[in-house]
């Protein structure tokens, strides 16, 4: 299945948070980026795959919120299907952690990185 312009409205959503870069992914589709960080990516209307810490994909799809991805299971990627409209916002709610966590991380890295200069 897949959702007509859900592609359009994610990307449209995700480009507009800052420091996001909306880029063609490796392997078809769109990615949005944060620095280095892959925080996610789009295939036509009808899937995205995120990006997760292992301990939070499985509470993600312990939750029933999305389904272990669908090539790389064993990981911490997660796949979300965009089946009816209601799905672009669930989409870009999965996206909006993925992208908090990398901007937490980012914040984390620099903080440790001005620590160490400061030595």
């Amino acid at each position: 299945m897949c959702v007509e312009g859900a592609r359009s409205a994610i990307t449209s959503a995700v480009a507009d948070w800052d420091g996001v870069i909306v880029q063609p992914h490796r392997y078809g589709g769109t990615e949005f980026v944060l620095g280095r960080r892959e925080i996610g990516h789009i295939h036509g209307n009808q899937l995205v795959d995120i990006p997760f810490p292992r301990e939070v994909r499985d509470e993600i799809v312990s939750a029933g919120r999305a389904n272990a991805h669908h090539i790389l299971a064993d990981s911490g990627w997660v796949s979300f299907w965009l089946d009816e409209p209601v799905d672009v916002e669930e989409a870009i709610d999965l996206l909006r952690e993925s992208y908090e966590l990398a901007v937490h991380q980012r914040a984390a890295r620099r903080k440790r990185q001005a620590a160490v200069i400061d030595m």
